[in-house]
């Protein structure tokens, strides 16, 4: 046999020979397929091969491998006829017959970070080559010295399917005829050492296993999808924006189905007209992307680029969507850039090296969530983040995109102790590569998606993150305001007897309020690891803690920038959040959770019906104090304002458990101010005090440095919305 012999009968190598059926061969090419008129084949399993309507090839190596001369009429069309060891027969196609995948602009935009849509390249895409059908594989892992994809269509077996490596760009290709939709497969790879790795996911799948499985699956890239007119008006700065927080996994369940998740046509049926029912203009989903463990809501991902099969296949996202856009409602979705988890069969030491992440675990170490932090300095780690965002804004029709943990992104010290970080190339403590990626993917965005939004979970004072990059900013349309939250959930956790005290907690956010475009958040974060839920934050007995959320969700409504409100909150669910249970419906049974829901579904309605609560959100000419120093008897007082005759709105806040009649307002003009909103309603609950004939009509008397005012009556614990008509 040709294992003893220094050459086989084609001329190969004895060494190569091994080489190939020891599955360590770097370069399947140079030995399989075609070579002057020889065809080498090997095939672990087979009993025989022949070149189908032709001779048979000779068995040279027990391991499977065959070869034999090669008609020169067929060296393009051939196919092999392979008898298996079970006796049963194939014909087959021969993958080393074609030639490379991936053309030479996109292996030099590969290797330059700059391609923009990466996933049209990588992963698996069932096409057809030469004629025959099949599935392009193509994956980035620079530092392997060999790497293969297995599946079921080769019983796992990494010698069968070793790829082709693309030197300019580290990218390693092959085309396997016959494998099509619905094949699960992953990479098998050999480190620069010749070493084992354990068997890869596909970072840029399209589809992924449902856990606890992790093998990737083929699947059609979906079509990019056009933004319409009504979808970037929704989102424009000027425009309401009020999002229902939502994760799917824990809104709703089937409790008659074994607690079963609903899939995404089942959510279509129940989450869309729920949303829109209560007035909200956008969902924003927990990450939706592939991830391995429910107990992290989806913010340790490992599937950039497939929706999670938690609630089905991915087309089901994409109808979601759809179905959501055709009742108005906008869509945002979780992406996580900042880490990613350990998992060995992910994106860890992907092919043997510190590929994705920093190598230094002063860089690449996330300690609060015991995550890998991706290298941002790296092109091609760069164009694999970027080219995420925009594939779920154009192939999913997102409207935008909410970045976690922004902040732990941008400082290199974030939650670290002094020696366990890296200063960067200037001796300070920003990520330079972080802040310029950031900047990046909001340019892709921007010149790509005209229309959709992105929005920062950012903590800290990091300068301009909403402002345009040419302006020096990170190019944000929202951020989310941090502040605020921690500054008013301190308040009005307070007993009402301290608030006098620290009136300033509601009143600092107007200091700063433009110097971002804000989003007031509610989130999910608010409402776990025993924070208690926002109705458990609440001082007093029953009666004043429904109160207290009431006014609590009035004067937000009314607070310059735009809204969101993490699922349950709507409805003021008791305990706090938990990802494993549906939310407690079974309490819209009493009277004062579902006065809140109302409550929920009546400010929404009233601003987007009011435009001076959204037009000038960003801009100081869009607010007026009233009066923000009655702090001894916890009063506030304030005129939001739109644009041209849009009719401005008063809104008084009154944050203690006592009733104010005969309150003198000066107000910026005569006319009536008539009562649209007021949280104390017996409709939501309340003691349904409030000014007679709920319209106050205007004195010339002077009050607050104004020469018109007003006489009302203020309920206790409670927000009013006052419009106004001539």
């Amino acid at each position: 046999m040709a294992t003893a012999a220094a050459r086989t009968l084609s001329g190969l190598p004895a060494a190569e020979l091994r080489r190939i059926c020891e599955g360590r061969h770097g370069d399947p090419f140079a030995v399989l397929g075609p070579h002057d008129g020889w065809l080498r084949v090997f095939r672990p399993g087979a009993a025989s091969v022949a070149i189908d309507g032709g001779a048979a090839l000779q068995r040279v190596h027990d391991d499977g491998y065959f070869e034999g001369p090669l008609p020169e009429a067929a060296r393009g069309t051939y196919r092999l006829r392979v008898r298996w060891d079970s006796g049963l027969e194939s014909v087959l196609d021969d993958p080393y017959r074609h030639g490379p995948l991936l053309g030479e602009i996109d292996a030099w935009l590969l290797a330059e970070g700059t391609h923009l849509r990466p996933a049209e390249v990588l992963g698996a895409d069932p096409r057809t080559v030469d004629g025959v059908a099949g599935t392009a594989f193509a994956v980035w892992a620079p530092n392997a010295s060999r790497v293969s994809v297995v599946g079921g269509f080769n019983a796992w077996d990494g010698r069968v399917h070793p790829m082709r490596l693309r030197r300019e760009c580290g990218v390693w290709e092959l085309f396997v005829p016959g494998v099509g939709p619905g094949e699960r497969y992953k990479f098998e790879m050999l480190d620069r050492d010749g070493r084992l790795l354990p068997q890869k996911a596909d970072p840029v799948a399209r589809r992924g296993e449902l856990r606890p499985s992790t093998a990737s699956v083929v699947a059609p890239l979906p079509p990019r999808l056009p933004v319409s007119r009504e979808r970037a008006a929704a989102n424009a700065l000027d425009s309401p924006m009020s999002i229902y927080e939502v994760h799917l996994a824990s809104w709703r369940r089937k409790p008659e189905e074994g607690d079963r998740w609903l899939d995404w046509d089942e959510l279509a049926d129940t989450l869309i007209p729920y949303a829109t029912g209560l007035g909200f203009t956008h969902l924003e989903l927990l990450p939706v992307s592939e991830h391995p463990f429910d107990g992290s809501w989806g913010y340790q991902t490992l599937g950039l680029y497939a929706p999670t099969a938690r609630h089905g296949e991915p087309d089901g996202l994409r109808r979601f969507i759809e179905r959501a856009h055709a009742q108005g409602l906008g869509v945002l979705l979780d992406w996580v850039p900042a880490h990613f988890p350990t998992d060995a069969w992910g994106l860890a030491r992907f092919d043997g090296t510190h590929l994705y992440e920093y190598a230094d675990p002063r860089e690449g170490w996330h300690h609060d969530w015991n995550t890998l932090i991706y290298n941002y300095g790296r092109t091609e780690v760069r164009g694999f983040l970027a080219g995420s965002a925009l594939h779920w804004l154009e192939r999913y029709g997102a409207d935008g995109l909410r970045v976690d943990a922004v902040a732990s992104m941008l400082y290199r010290d974030y939650s670290r102790k002094a020696g366990e970080w890296i200063p960067n190339a200037h001796g300070g403590r920003e990520n330079l590569e972080a802040i310029s990626l950031l900047k990046h993917v909001s340019e892709v965005i921007g010149g790509e998606r005209a229309g959709a939004v992105t929005l920062a979970e950012e903590s800290t004072a990091f300068p301009a993150v909403s402002r345009p990059t040419y302006l020096g900013g990170l190019g944000f349309h929202y951020k989310w305001n941090m502040g605020w939250m921690h500054d008013t959930l301190k308040y009005i956790s307070r007993d009402p007897i301290h608030r006098p005290y620290h009136h300033g907690e509601l009143t600092f956010g107007l200091v700063y309020a433009y110097t971002e475009n804000f989003v007031l958040p509610l989130s999910h974060d608010e409402v776990v690891h025993g924070k208690g839920s926002l109705l458990a934050k609440m001082p007093g007995d029953d009666w004043q803690r429904f109160a207290n959320l009431r006014a609590y969700y009035g004067f937000m409504w009314a607070h310059p920038g735009k809204k969101l409100l993490f699922m349950g909150g709507e409805f003021a669910q008791g305990r706090e959040w938990n990802h494993a249970q549906s939310l407690d419906w079974h309490l819209l049974a009493h009277a004062p959770h579902a006065g809140i829901q109302a409550l929920v579904r009546d400010l929404n309605h009233v601003y987007r019906a009011q435009p001076a609560l959204w037009q000038r959100d960003f801009t100081p000419d869009g607010f007026e104090w009233i009066d923000h120093e009655d702090a001894r008897r916890s009063l506030l007082s304030f005129v939001r304002m739109g644009h041209g005759d849009a009719p401005p709105l008063l809104v008084v806040c009154n944050f203690a458990p006592v009733v104010h009649h005969g309150l003198r307002l000066g107000v910026p003009r005569a006319g009536t101010w008539r009562e649209v909103l007021n949280t104390d309603s017996g409709h939501y609950g309340g003691s349904n005090v409030g000014t007679p004939l709920a319209a106050a009509a205007t004195e010339p008397h002077g009050s607050h440095g104004r020469p018109q005012s007003i006489v009302i009556s203020v309920p206790p614990l409670a927000t009013v919305y006052y419009a106004w008509s001539p």
